[in-house]
């Protein structure tokens, strides 16, 4: 069983390029990121939580600017949770948290809004 783990971790293609993203590393505090990993992995959080919401919002329905905050806050909150919490990072390695709570975030406000609309609009008129 150890050399099988041995020879996964050592495996590599012809051109030389690494196994792909190891899906174990997303929960493990000791594990070691780079900048760009890390702002990979909390933009995709944050499109989860954005099509989670905006699907929620449109299907309840709600209605008015003060849910869009909401959303906001709650999307903060969750990488915020994530990285802080979970991952246990240095935040002033990776830019501090501003750099780490804007990643993703303009992106994932315009999905919300769209599966928020679009939902709405499908299912109510």
């Amino acid at each position: 069983m150890k050399q099988r783990k041995s020879a996964k971790a050592n495996q590599q293609d012809q051109n030389g390029h690494s196994s792909p993203f190891n899906f174990n590393k997303l929960l493990d505090p000791d594990a070691s990121w780079d900048k760009d990993q890390l702002g990979d992995v909390l933009h995709w959080i944050r499109q989860a939580v954005a099509l989670v919401c905006g699907l929620l919002w449109g299907a309840i329905p709600l209605v008015g600017g003060v849910w869009l905050f909401v959303f906001l806050a709650i999307s903060t909150a969750v990488v915020y949770g994530y990285y802080a919490m979970i991952l246990k990072i240095d935040e002033e390695e990776f830019g501090g948290h501003g750099a780490l709570l804007q990643e993703g975030l303009f992106a994932s406000a315009t999905l919300f809004l769209l599966a928020w609309i679009l939902v709405y609009s499908l299912v109510h008129f």
